[in-house]
């Protein structure tokens, strides 16, 4: 007998580290940092149709010191990195980037020495989103697969060393994979982890795409 069992009615149980996790990715507070053009489809997204706030995230801070996630959303010319930088600094732990759009993550079209050939060498980046420049719907899927990896993050020093040591191994299962529109769909969400057990996730991924694009061609 479980000690679920023996709970009363409406009692949840679960883990410090999960619960912890689950309170980081569901208020997670972005730092207004748009640089370019990639900054008015980030505002687009915290608009009415793309609804931020589904998600926690409708407050945009005017303040480094209560963020959580710097959206890097355009290219960094040399004279922003340092600037950049000491607003990443004065972030509290734990923090999180997504670099937002071609430029940001690689220089893009501005290969030349005023521009900074990706954010990255400036600060930690956790989420590349390619694109010039991404859609809100993009940016919405990168902002759930970086959730998902939020959610398993390790809490405490044993389980730090515990990860690494899988990793290690190369038996470190790897999050933030599964596309976004699969996460709510448990028919598509227990295909994809049977497809992805096998090794066959992408070619899952390209052929439920392509059912659906029928599907939608044939509504038309």
């Amino acid at each position: 007998m479980g000690l679920e069992e023996k709970l009363p009615g409406g009692v949840l149980v679960t883990t410090v580290e999960k619960i912890v996790n689950w309170s980081r990715k569901s208020s997670m507070w972005p730092a207004t940092f748009g640089l370019a053009c990639c900054a008015i489809e980030m505002m687009t997204t915290g608009a009415a149709r793309y609804d931020f706030a589904r998600f926690g995230m409708e407050r945009f801070s005017a303040t480094p010191r209560q963020a959580d996630l710097m959206i890097v959303a355009g290219r960094v010319s040399q004279k922003m990195a340092p600037v950049l930088r000491q607003i990443y600094d004065q972030m509290p732990e734990p923090k999180w980037v997504l670099s937002m759009g071609v430029c940001a993550s690689s220089g893009g079209m501005f290969n030349n020495y005023a521009i900074v050939q990706g954010v990255d060498h400036v600060v930690p980046v956790d989420m590349y989103l390619p694109g010039c420049p991404p859609r809100p719907e993009m940016l919405l899927d990168a902002v759930l697969k970086l959730h998902e990896k939020v959610m398993h993050e390790p809490l405490g020093p044993k389980r730090r060393a515990e990860l690494a040591a899988a990793k290690a191994d190369g038996t470190a299962k790897r999050y933030g994979t599964m596309p976004s529109s699969f996460r709510y769909d448990k028919t598509l969400r227990r295909e994809w982890e049977r497809a992805e057990a096998e090794g066959r996730a992408e070619q899952f991924r390209i052929e439920t795409a392509a059912r659906q694009n029928e599907a939608g061609v044939a509504r038309k």
